[in-house]
């Protein structure tokens, strides 16, 4: 399975890298972006099963990349990592279309446990 991880901290992907192969997932094709349009365009692309997506990009936030994911037809599995939660954004995200909403920061034990049901 391919897994796009979207965030414009270069350090913050490689992070979410490190903790998707402690959690068991490392032998997935690990794609990156490091801004909302470069997100939208690779997960466009390279169809990919999966998004990780940070809330707060340049370009194109997070959430806007999904609802224009999804006004295209992109029914991709997509959720959010991001430092920020408020009730506001959670409900965004669900109304959206995301399938999780992780908060930083975040364990392979959190990814095993939202992770593990979506790529088995």
């Amino acid at each position: 399975m391919k897994i796009l991880i979207a965030d414009d901290s270069r350090v913050m992907r490689q992070i979410v890298v490190r903790t998707l192969r402690q959690a068991g997932f490392g032998d997935h094709d690990l794609v990156e972006a490091a801004d909302g349009q470069e997100a939208f365009d690779k997960a466009t692309e390279e169809h990919p099963d999966l998004v990780i997506s940070d809330w707060n990009m340049p370009q194109m936030t997070g959430i806007d990349v999904l609802r224009r994911l999804r006004a295209a037809g992109n029914k991709v599995k997509f959720g959010f990592v991001t430092s920020e939660c408020t009730p506001e954004m959670k409900s965004a995200a669900e109304e959206a279309g995301s399938a999780f909403f992780i908060v930083k920061p975040f364990t392979a034990e959190r990814f095993d446990e939202v992770f593990a049901p979506i790529l088995g």
